[in-house]
């Protein structure tokens, strides 16, 4: 919570006097089903503290605090059960499993200047994402460069391989033949690759890389709208060969424009008074309706969660 600058900063705007936050997950792993609820404020010196936490598995509740110990020693509640090695050992698999969930967002600039931030290890905006790739083993790295130089191949014809080399100083590159009118054609690094390849190259490899839920934020970014209508029909392939779940927030209409996609498994968000609201779109008698009747979530959720007056945008220029 420091790294996000306090309570304060995490609270919604329309949050009333003395909030709390809360936040609930549900698991499915080998079959277990887990459920974890955590509730936390902060005390007079603003130092968060923990408000409710709740472990179940399979409906049995294993903690629930505040306990008896927490009244008794009320500093415990700085810390959740669940960061504590000592107490988490009948759920670890619940720190292990929210441990792998990623988040990506590649900034392509990221990728060609890595030194414009500081280095960390899994930079979620590809700071480290060529370091990623060399860390891994020959023999998977070989497969799946392949894989997503095939994949490019329909996005980049030109782009004839693609291999990772290192440079006089040990830094790992991404290099691709280009073809062309010459012969032999051209070797080009990632300092050349458009943003669209770039990005289209990240997301790909996060596609493969791991089975842990994978996050994402609008993955149409810099891409050709003809390539963005088959990221969802990617996402399920990927999911189907190594049971990722992934999540994405989109306002792309070609994204969404994919028949593939349920209501059922569609979050709406809408601006409110009060806040944004989240609900399932299948819970929307008319979304429903419209989804039943053969229209896309393109068009039946887009339109919306549109503002109200976007054509009032214009009178700003008159």
């Amino acid at each position: 919570m420091k790294l996000r600058g306090g309570l304060s900063q995490i609270l919604c705007l329309h949050a009333r006097k003395q909030p709390k936050v809360a936040i609930e997950v549900q698991l499915d792993l080998d079959k277990t089903i887990w459920l974890y609820r955590l509730e936390f404020g902060q005390d007079n010196q603003r130092r968060p503290i923990v408000a409710c936490e709740i472990v179940e598995r399979d409906g049995v509740r294993l903690v629930s605090r505040p306990d008896d110990g927490d009244q008794s020693d009320a500093s415990r509640l700085s810390q959740t059960f669940i960061e504590q090695v000592s107490a988490n050992k009948e759920f670890r698999e619940i720190s292990t499993s929210l441990a792998q969930i990623r988040y990506l967002h590649v900034v392509p600039q990221l990728i060609r200047e890595p030194e414009r931030v500081a280095q960390r290890q899994n930079d979620p905006y590809g700071g480290d994402f060529l370091e990623q790739i060399a860390r891994t083993p020959k023999r998977t790295l070989d497969s799946r460069l392949k894989r997503i130089n095939d994949a490019l191949q329909v996005a980049v014809p030109q782009l004839h391989k693609l291999e990772l080399i290192r440079d006089e100083r040990g830094v790992p590159h991404l290099r691709g033949l280009y073809e062309h009118w010459r012969p032999n054609g051209a070797w080009q690094t990632e300092e050349h690759f458009s943003d669209g390849t770039l990005r289209l190259l990240g997301l790909l490899w996060a596609f493969l890389d791991g089975s842990a839920p994978l996050l994402l934020e609008e993955p149409e970014l810099s891409l050709h709208s003809a390539v963005v209508k088959h990221i969802p029909a990617m996402m399920a392939t990927a999911g189907r060969r190594n049971g990722r779940q992934i999540l994405i927030t989109t306002h792309s209409y070609d994204l969404l424009s994919d028949q593939g996609i349920a209501p059922e498994e569609t979050l709406e968000l809408r601006p409110s008074k009060d806040g944004t609201e989240a609900r399932i779109a299948a819970t929307d008698p008319q979304v429903k309706a419209l989804a039943e009747a053969g229209l896309s979530i393109a068009d039946s959720v887009l339109p919306r969660t549109s503002p109200a007056e976007p054509d009032q945008l214009t009178l700003l220029f008159q």
